[in-house]
């Protein structure tokens, strides 16, 4: 035999070594010679020896572009010497044991697993099998199994599949042996398919008989023998057989035996190996039913309870939540139906779509089926495994990535006929307007000519910026030199529209002689980066003489006995008289009710000193343009379905604005899961539930609690939603959404009134049939309120409130017919703690800030009425009428021609049109607020804003949706109409713009 002197090895490097030792091996395999047995048994122990003390050796061996693995694999698979395969066995798990995951994938790349499981059916051949030789192939098994996502496969063609499971039947006291075996067990149950014929031959029994009660012996096997259970559970059919075998029991027994006598929380692992197993197994409908009948319910709460205290075992808390929420039988919501409250008749019924699926639901498709295991008592589970995942998308074609850029340049020509535009030339009156009997800045002509050397691309101004005032008065006036062949063709047609009545001064020579100038007119003006000024003060700035359309914004005295506005309270005030009555003669709006402790003892002992002064709320501030008196007229003319004659008092007095960014709510850690707890307490002590509905619109003759603990609840009032309130605990309400008007579903949007409160008590709200999987609520945000008791205090304000707040998945669901042919589907809870600052107060929540139809007929009359004729062109119409009765509103903005010769109303029709639109979704009020500052800003004295009107016609549609917004929905319309009418206005504009430049920014929805 040719050895290695000892010598010789001590005077190379151990990289050197390795690499000598490997190229002996291979020429080993490739001689084949007797008596190389012995030589390879002794290069492989070298090289174990290697492997075992150097740490580079092992790199050196899976480096790229090393063939150390590949000899070493060749070897194996070659050798029929049992010590050589044990050495090269131990090499491979040296390798592997470190270095992560990346080792084992060379393993398997290179053929490792398809090698060693050849080599576990010869060596289950023998009788009895080498021990030594089974612990190492299943050791190494183990590590590389969750690398190769098909060993599952390779091991049930190779026929390998119940050579471990055979293993441990045989051996179930030798636990050196069984547990490599039991690791493997594991990692082929990762395969559904292979779960199901290891069930099949008694693997779920065979693991029972290893898991057991508390025992500090034989932890590490206990560990992986749940581990392998809890992987096997998730096939139906072995759930299935452990629920007939009584295993549910069987698992809770143990895992209280564990709980009670882990003092230390030592063994952690193993309870919460027990726990994945009856997560696996309450998976299906039978072992649900299985954990309620065992009590488990009430094994895990009280668990769990118990862990709270030590922060390490929280893993063991949610896990046990999660199975409890699993477990907790679904609920209907506890209405007649999940149909709105209201109903609207439609004048006819489409055929299809939602509407016409809503009005084709059979009566009992609200009685909730839980679906989340179809076909329990059959085998559904195919034993064809679909095994290429990785090649399931290799057609998949990224269809909705526009790759084609000229797809996104707007169209030249028309997509519709003329002759069906012309129907909409009603919505642009603009442009047939003559301005001849308008009072004009200027009564002489005074063409335009651009400045050559101010030309430039239109820019977009942020709010970030800010320059100067002076800037931005020398940049006023700026125009864009842009030279269009069409739109000079059309002025040399001079269409029958654009024909004006002209004056002799017109037609002399000198207007000729104009033509190239008149060539050059622009479509639109250039906005410089400079006029960015008043963008991030959205404001109306007016001149001296305009100031009195702002009036003082609204002041309401009230003294001890009498009151300017009469108003309606459950009990008397001193300050506030008693209330019920209309706000004025031949109304039937009333005001909401007012809170009955009247302004703070301490607030009002600084202000006066006898009880009969006034009392002044003062709102001057709250927004230059909100009027109360008119907003009530407003309200009189606005139609809602459920005909509400009540105006909330935050619509009515206005509010201010929040002087500060409002910052993001830090939750307190494991509040969800508290809450979650609290709900399973409903089901364990359902003695303590006082289940007691307090408000309900489904039964308006319902009796309201007269009690002093009390809340009162309402929200018959514009915008607001809320159908049902269910006081659950003494402090505890559950509230329902009322669903869009024609649907049973979107749930998102609330508004309501809170009253008969008292201070220092945390009142826990629950809104318990969301839709969404998840919202803002469980990242900062807060629900919004508002005081009454805080307006009388000249702080009319919304702000951010509650506390331990959170969203989550509930226990009410609905049927699949319900949801739409989904799968029974869940419905959500916000949940918000409040602590009042009032005792008796009147307060206002909503999702957001709200604004009402009512508010924006108001905010358009008052723009309408302060605006300046002379610079500003400004006109309100009717896009068209809703079906419940309301306008749709469509404005339109644009700065008045210079003086009414042809030149000007030229320049004045042929300006671009930029659309806006808000409020498609109603429950999204913040587009509202963006569209008002929007028209503000538009409306105002700013240079930028008096450039973009000089540049542009907008055309602005602040309210798509009037009929949702009036009655508190969320997403649906009655119809779609309004939304067709306003893309065919586009339409129609983009027809008069073809050929020079149409402008169309973003809806704001």
């Amino acid at each position: 035999m040719n050895k290695v002197k000892t010598s010789s090895e001590k005077s190379v490097s151990a990289s050197s070594r390795t690499m000598s030792l490997l190229s002996q091996l291979e020429k080993i395999n490739l001689d084949s010679v007797l008596g190389e047995a012995d030589n390879a048994r002794y290069v492989t122990s070298k090289i174990l020896h290697l492997v075992q003390s150097q740490e580079k050796t092992r790199k050196e061996m899976t480096s790229k572009g090393s063939t150390g693995i590949e000899v070493i694999l060749s070897t194996l698979e070659n050798t029929k010497d049992p010590q050589t395969i044990l050495n090269i066995l131990n090499i491979l798990i040296e390798v592997v044991s470190v270095g992560g995951g990346r080792r084992a994938s060379v393993l398997v790349t290179k053929g490792g697993t398809q090698i060693l499981l050849q080599l576990l059916l010869t060596a289950s051949k023998d009788s009895p099998p080498n021990e030594e030789l089974m612990v190492l192939l299943h050791t190494l098994l183990a590590k590389i199994g969750p690398k190769d996502k098909k060993i599952g496969m390779k091991a049930r063609i190779n026929g390998a599949l119940n050579i471990s499971l055979n293993l441990v039947k045989q051996n179930l006291q030798n636990h050196r042996l069984i547990l490599p075996c039991l690791q493997v067990l594991r990692v082929y149950s990762t395969n559904s398919v292979n779960a199901v014929s290891l069930g099949k031959n008694g693997v779920v029994e065979l693991m029972f008989k290893i898991i057991g009660p508390f025992s500090k012996k034989n932890t590490s096997l206990m560990k992986v023998a749940l581990d392998t259970l809890a992987a096997l559970l998730k096939s139906k059919t072995n759930a299935r057989r452990a629920v007939d075998r009584g295993y549910v029991q069987v698992l809770l027994t143990i895992y209280v035996d564990w709980h009670r006598h882990d003092s230390r929380h030592r063994y952690m692992l193993i309870r919460k190996g027990v726990l994945q197993c009856i997560k696996s197994v309450t998976n299906i409908k039978l072992g649900r039913k299985a954990f309620i009948d065992a009590n488990g319910m009430k094994i895990l709460y009280n668990t769990s309870q118990e862990c709270l205290a030590v922060r390490t075992l929280d893993p063991l808390v949610n896990t046990s939540s999660l199975i409890m929420r699993k477990c907790f039988p679904k609920n209907r919501l506890p209405l007649p139906t999940i149909k709105s409250a209201f109903h609207f008749q439609l004048p006819v019924i489409p055929a299809s779509g939602p509407v016409a699926q809503l009005y084709n639901l059979p009566p009992d498709v609200d009685d909730v089926v839980d679906e989340s295991d179809d076909n329990d008592d059959a085998e559904t589970e195919s034993e064809i495994e679909t095994e290429n995942d990785d090649d399931k998308d290799q057609h998949f074609k990224n269809d909705d990535i526009e790759t084609d850029i000229n797809k996104l340049k707007p169209r030249q020509e028309l997509g519709r006929p003329i002759e069906e535009l012309k129907m909409y030339e009603q919505f642009f009156p603009e442009l047939s307007e003559n301005f001849q009997e308008c009072d004009l800045v200027s009564t002489e002509p005074k063409p335009f000519v651009p400045d050559a050397n101010l030309s430039g691309p239109i820019v977009v101004p942020t709010a970030g910026e800010e320059h100067s005032a002076e800037a931005n008065q020398s940049m006023k006036g700026i125009a864009l030199k842009e030279v269009n062949p069409l739109l000079t063709e059309e002025y040399h047609r001079r269409p029958a529209f654009l024909e004006l009545p002209k004056k002799d001064s017109i037609k002399d020579s000198s207007l000729h002689q104009q033509n190239d100038q008149r060539n050059l007119l622009p479509s639109c003006q250039c906005l410089s980066q400079e006029i960015v000024k008043g963008l991030d003060r959205i404001s109306l700035q007016n001149s001296a003489k305009n100031d009195q359309y702002y009036g003082t914004g609204c002041v309401i005295k009230k003294e001890s006995k009498t009151s300017l506005t009469t108003l309606a309270c459950s009990k008397p005030c001193e300050h506030v008289s008693p209330c019920g009555s209309s706000l004025f003669e031949g109304s039937s709006v009333q005001l909401g009710k007012l809170c009955c402790t009247g302004v703070d003892s301490e607030e009002e002992d600084s202000r006066s000193s006898s009880s009969g002064e006034q009392v002044m709320l003062e709102v001057s501030d709250v927004s230059p343009v909100h009027d109360c008196d008119l907003y009530i007229e407003m309200v009189k003319t606005t139609k809602s379905i459920p005909e509400y004659s009540e105006v909330a008092y935050p619509d009515y007095f206005g509010h201010i604005p929040p002087p500060f960014k409002e910052p993001i709510l830090e939750r307190p850690y494991g509040v969800q899961r508290t809450k979650i707890s609290q709900d399973i307490e409903r089901l364990i002590h359902q003695n303590d539930i006082i289940d007691r509905v307090v408000y309900d619109l489904d039964n308006l003759n319902s009796s309201v609690p007269e009690e002093a603990d009390v809340l009162k609840f309402n929200s018959k009032f514009e915008s607001g939603n809320l159908r049902k309130v269910i006081q659950i605990r003494k402090n505890e309400y559950d509230l329902i959404l009322n669903s869009d008007i024609n649907s049973n579903h979107y749930h998102q949007w609330f508004y309501f009134e809170v009253s008969g409160m008292k201070t220092g008590i945390g009142y826990r709200f629950n809104i318990i049939n969301c839709e969404k999987s998840n919202s803002q609520f469980n990242y900062g945000m807060q629900p919004l309120m508002y005081s009454v008791q805080e307006a009388l205090n000249s702080r009319p304000c919304w702000t951010r409130v509650g506390t331990d707040i959170c969203y989550y998945k509930n226990h009410f669901s609905r049927s699949s017919i319900a949801a739409g042919g989904q799968k029974g589907k869940s419905y959500y809870t916000i949940t918000f703690t409040v602590t009042f600052q009032h005792k008796d107060d009147v307060c206002y929540f909503a999702y957001h800030y709200p604004y009402t139809y009512s508010t924006l007929k108001m905010h358009l009359q008052k723009l309408e009425s302060m605006h300046n004729p002379q610079q500003i062109y400004f006109r309100q119409d009717v896009l068209c009428e809703t079906l419940a009765g309301n306008s749709c509103p469509i404005v339109t903005i644009t700065a008045m021609p210079e003086s009414n010769y042809y030149e000007h109303i030229c320049q004045f029709r042929n300006r671009p049109y930029v659309f806006l639109s808000a409020r498609v979704h109603p429950g999204e009020t913040n587009a509202s607020w963006v569209m008002k500052g929007t028209l503000e800003y538009l409306m105002s004295n700013n240079p930028s804003a008096q450039s973009l009107r000089e540049s542009y016609i907008f055309k602005i549609i602040p309210m798509l949706n009037p009929d949702g917004v009036i009655n508190g929905k969320s997403t649906a319309i009655i119809t779609v109409t309004l939304v067709k009418r306003m893309y065919l206005c586009m339409a129609a504009a983009s027809k008069r713009q073809c050929g020079t430049q149409m402008s169309m920014l973003p809806l704001v929805t």
